[in-house]
């Protein structure tokens, strides 16, 4: 039994489909690894109690920056 020949439209929008799918999945496993590193960072700052306020405003910023 032979597949069924796509032809080039089908073909482009498969691939696109696809491109799109391993898009979205590509940027949310991107979103949390970067939002994890910049919790970690922030945490960092949080432990600088010499820095006082500079440290809290920096941890503020850093945690701002998360997506």
């Amino acid at each position: 039994m032979t597949e069924p020949q796509l032809n080039v439209w089908e073909k482009a929008l498969g691939w696109r489909k696809r491109q799109m799918i391993k898009g979205q999945i590509t940027n949310e496993v991107t979103r949390k690894i970067r939002n994890d590193a910049l919790e970690e960072v922030a945490r960092e700052f949080d432990k600088m109690k010499p820095f006082g306020d500079t440290a809290s405003s920096f941890a503020t910023y850093v945690r701002m920056m998360k997506t």
